[in-house]
């Protein structure tokens, strides 16, 4: 949107590697950089003050690295400190409402962390390609969404949102290996198997996705999954570089006394 450059799939070198030795000691570096950062705006360092709110939203292919990559981010945490939420289909009480309701009360407030496994960007990708969202309602979804991020970064909270991105043949080998694991079978559903046959018109959604959503208040990062260890570090890596840079860009509310500006 505006002046940034169009960010596309075809775009993402799927060849980035590290070696398990460079990834072990840029992991510990970004960790506890990262957990001195989430001190610092949870108010928990010198200065008390409560700094932004931050999410972290993760999207991506099935089988390409979220959970893998918030257990990264989270791990030098206290887990007082952060928030996980998770979003499935909506239930029929959420069907109910507008789609962006169900994901307020899960929205971290200053000095809050929370990480979204999925979010509402579900009205533009399956719920688009399944039919699940008529036309006219994934259509006006990309400026709700849009305008619903601005809002909230406006007021203080630093949107950071990932799209980790792997190959047919990479997702389908986790398939496989998932569906051989009698421990990690339940991670794999039918519906995962149905998507791949329609990997097209996903692609096609979440190109038009980067190119409606992209905004510089909560631009996208695009990351290679192909190989898991370059995807973590790239993630947690860009954490606590847009931390740095929203930090220093945090205009502190001055609520006075008695609670009120």
């Amino acid at each position: 949107m505006g002046d940034r450059p169009v960010q596309r799939l075809a775009d993402i070198d799927l060849s980035a590697r590290l070696s398990n030795a460079e990834y072990e000691e840029r992991l510990y570096r970004a960790q506890r950089r990262l957990l001195e950062l989430r001190l610092h705006t949870g108010g928990h360092l010198e200065n008390p003050a409560l700094g932004p709110g931050v999410l972290i939203v993760m999207e991506g292919s099935d089988a390409g690295g979220k959970g893998g990559a918030i257990k990264r981010i989270v791990e030098p945490l206290d887990p007082r400190h952060y928030r996980v939420a998770v979003f499935a289909k909506p239930t029929f009480e959420e069907k109910r409402r507008h789609f962006l309701w169900r994901f307020w009360t899960e929205v971290p407030g200053l000095g809050g962390l929370a990480l979204f496994d999925r979010s509402w960007y579900g009205r533009v990708l399956v719920e688009r390609v399944e039919g699940y969202a008529s036309e006219p309602q994934w259509r006006r979804a990309y400026d709700e969404i849009v305008q619903f991020e601005r809002n909230l970064a406006l007021e203080g909270l630093i949107i950071i949102k990932f799209w980790l991105h792997i190959s047919p043949e990479e997702q389908l080998r986790r398939f496989e290996k998932r569906r051989d694991d009698p421990l990690r079978r339940w991670k794999l559903t039918d519906e995962d198997w149905r998507n791949r046959d329609k990997i097209d018109l996903y692609d096609a959604a979440v190109d038009e996705m980067l190119r409606r959503t992209d905004h510089d208040l909560a631009p996208w990062t695009l990351v290679s999954g192909e190989q898991k260890r370059w995807a973590r570090i790239h993630v947690i890596e860009t954490v606590v570089e847009r931390l740095e840079r929203g930090i220093d860009e945090f205009e502190h509310p001055d609520w006075g006394e008695d609670g009120y500006a």
